[in-house]
């Protein structure tokens, strides 16, 4: 199967994602937060810079979870910052 190239608006979105999660973490290790969501420290740095632009479902449930974000929230977050790039630019 080929997947579709990401838009801009699916990176910039993996970005804001990234940059809340990593802001969300505050002090606490990368590994600790991983390792408590239950996934791979690389994949978590790979979503906090931006390069899994699209992460699964349940790998940002399992992200909001450890760091005692509200999923509602973090998708208005996300989806509000798109809303000010548009009228910025």
């Amino acid at each position: 199967m080929v997947r579709n190239p990401l838009t801009d608006d699916e990176r910039h979105r993996g970005l804001v994602l990234g940059r809340v999660l990593q802001q969300a973490r505050g002090g606490r290790s990368a590994a600790a937060v991983a390792f408590e969501a239950g996934i791979s420290l690389d994949t978590l740095r790979k979503i906090e810079r931006g390069a899994i632009a699209t992460p699964a479902f349940f790998t940002v449930a399992a992200l909001a979870r450890v760091l005692g974000l509200d999923l509602s929230a973090l998708a208005e977050t996300v989806a509000e910052d798109k809303k000010q790039a548009t009228r910025v630019a």
